[in-house]
């Protein structure tokens, strides 16, 4: 079989897989509400990032301020949560509350110098951010 045919099934099988029906509960919302969840999304991303980028120059004061402030729970208000909430099931909300209190948990953890213990808090953000998004989808 030429590179070319090889190249095309793996791209056949690779279309055929992603189109495979996502099983995850669809959570329906005003478009402007999506749109506003998506765009805190991907700031938690970008603060994650952040926060492995202060913890690598072992900056843990500032891993913890960035935490603490865009993806702890003192950043209920920025991100909107209140209005956002009546849009999600309750265990949509159990996820998103816990991701908020897990970020204050590494801010804690990050102040203290302990960086394992920083590591082991921050990976409870992600796992929470984990299991919302294998359980929801906005669209």
């Amino acid at each position: 079989m030429s590179i070319a045919k090889s190249l095309a099934l793996i791209l056949l099988c690779c279309s055929v897989s992603a189109m495979a029906e996502d099983s995850r509960e669809l959570v329906k919302m005003p478009e402007q509400m999506q749109h506003h969840m998506l765009s805190n999304m991907r700031d938690h991303l970008r603060t994650i990032d952040e926060i492995l980028l202060y913890l690598s120059q072992d900056k843990p004061d500032k891993a913890a301020d960035v935490a603490e402030n865009r993806l702890g729970m003192s950043s209920l208000g920025l991100h909107g949560a209140a209005h956002m909430a009546k849009f999600m099931p309750e265990q949509m909300q159990k996820f998103g509350t816990n991701m908020h209190h897990a970020a204050s948990r590494f801010a804690l953890k990050a102040q203290e110098g302990d960086l394992l213990a920083s590591y082991k808090a921050l990976r409870e953000v992600t796992a929470s951010c984990n299991a919302c998004h294998s359980a929801y989808r906005i669209r």
